[in-house]
C-alpha cells in the first residue's frame, strides 16, 4: 500500500476493465517517471474524449456529433443491419472491408449472472429500426459465447415473425488452428458451416 495520490491513482487505474492491481501499479509508476507534458497530454485527451464524444442517436456507435460517420454515409446501404455488442466491434468488421450497410450496437449482452437483461441494452431502439420495412436482412454478430449466444437466439425471435431475414456471422476454426486444440463448441460450429469446395 501506498499513501496519498500515488494509492488514490493507482485505485482508479485499477478501475479499469482489463487492468489488474500489478499492472495499475506498474502504469501508476510509469506516469510518475513520465514527462509532465506527456501526463497532461493524457489528461487532456482522457477530459478531450469524454467532452466531445457521444453515443451516435441512430445506431449507437461512438460519434463526435448526433450520427457517426457510418450512419451519415449515403454510399452505405440501409437493407442490412448488422448488430453487435459493441463499438469495438463496429471497428472490428470495418477492418474486413467486406460489409456495406448499417450497424446497430446492443451496448451488451443479455447476461443474468451480471443483471443484464433485454431492457437494458439497445433493442427497443432496434426494433423501431426495423418497423418501417426498409430492411430485409439483420446480421447477428454478437460474440460466440453463452452471452452472445443468448442475445443472437433472443434477437432472432423477436426479428422472425417481422419478415427479416436473419442471418448470423459463420463461426468455427481460426486459420493457422489445429484441430487438436479446438473445444467442442467451436468444432461443432465449424461442422455446421462447412462449405462445398471444388467442382
Amino acid at each position: 500500500m501506498y499513501e496519498g495520490a500515488v494509492q488514490d491513482l493507482i485505485d482508479e487505474l485499477g478501475r479499469l476493465p482489463g487492468v489488474g492491481p500489478k499492472s495499475a501499479q506498474r502504469i501508476a509508476f510509469h506516469l510518475l517517471a513520465s514527462d509532465t507534458a506527456d501526463v497532461r497530454r493524457l489528461a487532456e485527451a482522457l477530459l478531450e474524449v469524454k467532452a466531445r464524444v457521444q453515443f451516435c442517436e441512430t445506431c449507437g456507435n461512438v460519434a463526435e456529433s448526433e450520427r457517426c460517420r457510418i450512419c451519415a454515409d449515403p454510399r452505405r446501404g440501409d437493407d442490412v443491419i448488422c448488430v453487435v455488442e459493441e463499438p469495438k466491434d463496429v471497428v472490428a468488421i470495418e477492418r474486413t472491408r467486406e460489409f456495406r450497410g448499417r450497424y446497430h450496437v446492443l451496448g451488451g449482452a443479455i447476461n443474468p449472472i451480471e443483471n443484464v437483461g433485454p431492457d437494458d441494452l439497445r433493442i427497443s431502439q432496434l426494433m423501431t429500426r426495423l418497423a418501417d420495412g426498409a430492411v430485409t436482412e439483420v446480421i447477428l454478430a454478437t460474440d460466440p459465447n453463452v452471452e452472445g449466444e443468448a442475445t443472437a437466439t433472443y434477437l432472432s425471435r423477436l426479428i422472425a415473425p417481422m419478415g427479416v431475414t436473419v442471418s448470423r456471422l459463420a463461426s468455427g476454426l481460426p486459420v493457422g488452428g489445429d484441430l487438436e486444440y479446438a473445444d467442442e463448441v467451436t468444432l461443432g460450429r465449424a461442422f455446421e458451416g462447412r462449405r462445398v469446395v471444388g467442382g
